[in-house]
């Protein structure tokens, strides 16, 4: 979901109509997309069913981590969402990373902090400025959350300037600066989750008021079901989905470097546009929704909660991992990967400084998106 160290509250149950519409719909792409690995029906056609398979899964992810958090409360609930909250992209990434692709890893981190930040909550902005002329959020939340941001915008961006501004400097020194800034993020991340959930939880009841109905509604239904049953079938939905995406993630994987080829595409390219697309549809559903329903303090947090779970959690997590399993990943990124998540990073706080937003204003992060977007289709990397 992405909401992590922002709001733990229920997401509005009209939101959910959306979400069911999606995510029943195209679990049809499951089954066919199992037919179309084991029978040979091509790799393009592999590469995408099983990437639009992975969509509905992730919304099922994400729904069963929202109803599990509203049947055990918001402590249990938050922890479950630093835990699912990218779920299904860093499954992937980790098959990915298993696989060697280690540069179209690196490109997916950068991409789902891009994302986030412009596409998501851009999308969030316009749709929901052409409902409400102004809608309002926290302006504190945008404060904590960019400070932690740039924070992590400058640890991508160290590593990859060290190794441009030392001649012959040895891999090893690049990968042991990598594993430390590694640790460090993820200390952050643990502090923040301390503050979000414990020291200074008041400030992340976004929205309580405009959920208020919502949430009693959702609450009444779990009096009337037995707690344990419910909680069970989705501790059950939660399991299915996170095996099924291994799974869908692996035919995904095996198949991405040669259809990429031939769709004449870049790993680059790959991993900071396409990826992110299909791990976090969830995200874009949730934040668009509550946006339209004008809880735009619960849609800023969904993207800008994503994006610091990316950079302060799943990044670091990939480079632990990639050493223990013998791929080895460091945070020495593309530069121009850098400058894009300087101006993803820089655009969307002073967009949402001043806790206001309207149409134009999510016009503007889009436009930001597709111009970066169409720099990384034509960059030769």
């Amino acid at each position: 979901m992405g909401d992590v160290l922002i709001c733990y509250s229920p997401q509005p149950k009209l939101a959910m109509s959306i979400k069911t519409i999606i995510s029943v719909g195209l679990l049809i792409l499951v089954p066919i997309s199992f037919a179309a690995d084991s029978l040979g029906w091509g790799t393009l056609t592999v590469f995408i069913t099983s990437g639009l398979a992975i969509i509905p899964l992730a919304v099922w992810l994400s729904t069963a981590t929202e109803e599990i958090a509203v049947v055990t409360g918001p402590s249990i609930g938050g922890l479950l969402n630093a835990v699912f909250g990218n779920a299904t992209e860093l499954i992937i990434a980790i098959v990915a990373l298993k696989e060697g692709l280690v540069d179209i890893v690196k490109a997916s981190i950068t991409g789902s902090i891009i994302s986030n930040l412009l596409l998501v909550m851009g999308l969030a902005m316009l749709l929901g400025g052409l409902r409400y002329k102004e809608q309002d959020f926290q302006p504190v939340l945008v404060r904590v959350n960019g400070s932690s941001m740039t924070l992590a915008a400058i640890a991508i961006i160290l590593p990859t300037m060290v190794n441009y501004t030392s001649e012959g400097i040895e891999e090893t020194a690049i990968r042991n600066l990598s594993l430390t800034v590694a640790v460090v993020l993820i200390v952050v991340y643990g502090l923040t989750l301390l503050f979000s959930l414990k020291t200074h939880s008041y400030l992340y009841d976004v929205g309580v008021a405009d959920l208020e109905t919502e949430t009693s509604q959702k609450s009444s239904e779990v009096e009337h079901t037995p707690r344990t049953q419910n909680l069970w079938f989705w501790i059950g939905v939660l399991a299915a989905s996170t095996i099924t995406i291994a799974f869908e993630s692996d035919i995904f994987v095996g198949v991405i470097e040669e259809a990429i080829q031939g769709l004449g595409l870049t790993p680059l390219f790959t991993g900071v546009i396409l990826l992110p697309l299909v791990g976090g549809a969830d995200q874009y559903v949730t934040a668009v929704s509550v946006a339209i329903k004008n809880n735009m303090g619960l849609s800023v947090s969904v993207a800008m909660g994503s994006s610091l779970l990316t950079a302060l959690l799943v990044g670091p997590l990939l480079v632990i991992l990639g050493i223990a399993i013998g791929q080895p990943m460091n945070l020495d990124f593309n530069p121009f990967e850098v400058v894009a998540v300087a101006i993803a990073v820089i655009v969307a706080n002073l967009v949402s400084l001043d806790g206001r937003s309207n149409w134009l204003e999510g016009a503007l992060l889009l436009a930001t998106y597709i111009v970066l977007g169409a720099a990384f289709y034509f960059h030769p990397a």
